[in-house]
């Protein structure tokens, strides 16, 4: 059996032409890694995989694993439990599979927040742009920019997302790039306006860049530069110049003299 190659809502080729075309730095990691890929899971809509995302939030993948594992558990179909399920489960019994009472706090209002429509199904996903989901899903507790553009990425594939915070994206730029210290998010974000509109392939390939260094390479990347602060000196009486004080017909704010 063959295994025909993945089907994006947007043209890879294009994608990889375009950012071979305007970065020659990532026209070579596309040339020497492997092709773009993003895992689309029809099958899960943002209430499922935000449940999931807060359970495995600030934990390793194994415990997250297995603590998920509990939760699906307690449901009756021993899938993820609905969003009524989970706000008639009580909190004794979420905290005895593994969760925080932070984490049980977001589920709920996870939970609360499906009912009501503010996180929307995955065909109504589908229709609304990156900035309205990102507006309606950071609304949930406990749930950031991060995470929801992680939901962009991975299970919607949308084209043009850039992790500005995250740092694999941040120290694969700067191994890239060759760069001693990690960018700030608003340089990151100015240096990828260049990659629109694919800046999601473009953010996968800095995530590539970043494993292929290893830990020991990227370990030595520094932190971003501190902003440069202008000092500002008062002048003494006797370094004004005699002609600083105004007459009294020249306010001392207005920048001519009358």
């Amino acid at each position: 059996m063959i295994n025909e190659p993945p089907i994006f809502p947007f043209d890879l080729s294009a994608a990889t032409a375009h950012l071979s075309f305007v970065d020659d730095c990532l026209a070579a990691l596309i040339r020497e890694l492997r092709p773009f890929e993003a895992e689309m899971d029809a099958t899960q809509n943002p209430y499922e995989a935000l449940l999931e995302a807060i359970a495995y939030q600030s934990i390793s993948g194994k415990a997250a694993a297995t603590i998920f594992a509990r939760i699906k558990a307690l449901s009756s179909s021993g899938g993820i439990p609905t969003p009524e399920e989970i706000l008639k489960l009580r909190k004794s019994a979420l905290r005895k599979a593994g969760l925080s009472g932070a984490k049980i706090l977001a589920m709920k209002d996870l939970a609360r927040k499906t009912l009501s429509g503010v996180v929307p199904s995955h065909d109504e996903s589908l229709k609304l742009t990156d900035e309205e989901l990102v507006q309606r899903l950071v609304s949930v507790r406990g749930i950031g920019v991060w995470t929801v553009e992680m939901f962009l990425i991975f299970r919607l594939a949308r084209p043009d997302v850039l992790p500005v915070d995250d740092l694999g994206v941040k120290k694969g730029w700067s191994v890239t790039y060759g760069k001693k210290h990690m960018p700030r998010p608003k340089e990151l974000l100015a240096f990828g306006e260049r990659w629109r509109p694919y800046r999601t392939v473009a953010s996968w390939y800095m995530w590539r860049a970043f494993e292929r260094a290893g830990y020991a390479a990227t370990n030595k990347i520094l932190p971003p530069k501190p902003k440069r602060k202008l000092k500002l000196r008062r002048k003494t009486r006797a370094q004004r110049p005699k002609s600083s004080k105004p007459s009294p017909r020249q306010s001392p704010f207005s920048p001519n003299p009358l």
